[in-house]
């Protein structure tokens, strides 16, 4: 019995294929300037986490996200920072943390939550936290940011 019909690539093969570079446009930066900003948003992470401003904080890192390819490094150093300002959050703040954020803040901390989740071999990842991070932004923002960020092709 032959095999040789699973190696082709259909989709080669056909004009119509949808590819991941149409679904979504990728991040216009530079990446070394993207890795750049990362690297600056981490340093004010931490001076903002030094002064205790943990709003502050989560407003640097959630603005202008790094999307697209070639940008692991930056996606990496970001979530990163983000899982320290959560660690660093007491829970009884969580709350009122999470009311001052704009619907598209909210939707790129639900994609940094499910990544954080889904990450393995992260030293930061505590799951307890992380989940209760994801029951006040659920309680907060609603069901319809789930849908939106897994509905949303832009990986963080």
């Amino acid at each position: 019995m032959s095999t040789a019909f699973r190696k082709i690539d259909i989709d080669a093969l056909d004009e119509d294929v949808l590819l991941e570079t149409e679904l979504y446009e990728p991040d216009p930066r530079d990446p070394h300037t993207v890795l750049d900003d990362a690297k600056q948003k981490t340093a004010q992470v931490r001076s903002s986490l030094s002064r205790n401003d943990i709003a502050g904080a989560l407003n640097v890192i959630l603005f202008e996200p790094p999307y697209g390819p070639n940008v692991d490094d930056a996606k990496s150093l970001t979530l990163n920072a983000l899982l320290l300002i959560l660690n660093s959050t007491k829970a009884t703040d969580i709350s009122g943390i999470l009311r001052n954020l704009d619907i598209d803040q909210q939707d790129t901390l639900m994609k940094y939550l499910y990544k954080g989740m889904g990450s393995q071999g992260l030293a930061d990842v505590n799951g307890s936290v992380l989940l209760s991070w994801h029951e006040k932004l659920t309680e907060i923002a609603g069901i319809g940011c789930i849908v939106r960020v897994m509905t949303d092709r832009r990986t963080v």
